[in-house]
């Protein structure tokens, strides 16, 4: 199964708002995650659920599962996040 199958949210939001073309959406996570809650407001909510279910699926293993599946998109690091804070960051301004 792929995870677009599993997680259609989660990559949405890392192939387009965190994509190659994220600078269009924003110069920051908040940023970015601020413009997925304009465009998508009913999807926020599926979108936190998918991540929480991601990191139970993942609990010893959630840096390289999420290598695996969005490094083509996106990398937190230089973003000055390791997975989980960045995770951490996307769920915290989800909710806001």
């Amino acid at each position: 199964m792929k995870s677009s199958d599993l997680y259609p949210e989660m990559d949405h939001m890392f192939s387009i708002y965190f994509g190659q073309d994220s600078d269009l959406f924003g110069a920051s996570v908040p940023e970015i995650v601020a413009c997925y809650k304009k465009d998508s407001p009913h999807h926020c909510a599926s979108l936190i659920r998918e991540i929480d279910s991601f990191r139970s699926q993942h609990p010893n293993d959630l840096a390289s599962a999420f290598e695996e599946t969005y490094l083509r998109s996106f990398r937190p690091e230089p973003w000055g996040y390791t997975v989980t804070s960045f995770l951490d960051e996307i769920q915290r301004q989800l909710r806001k």
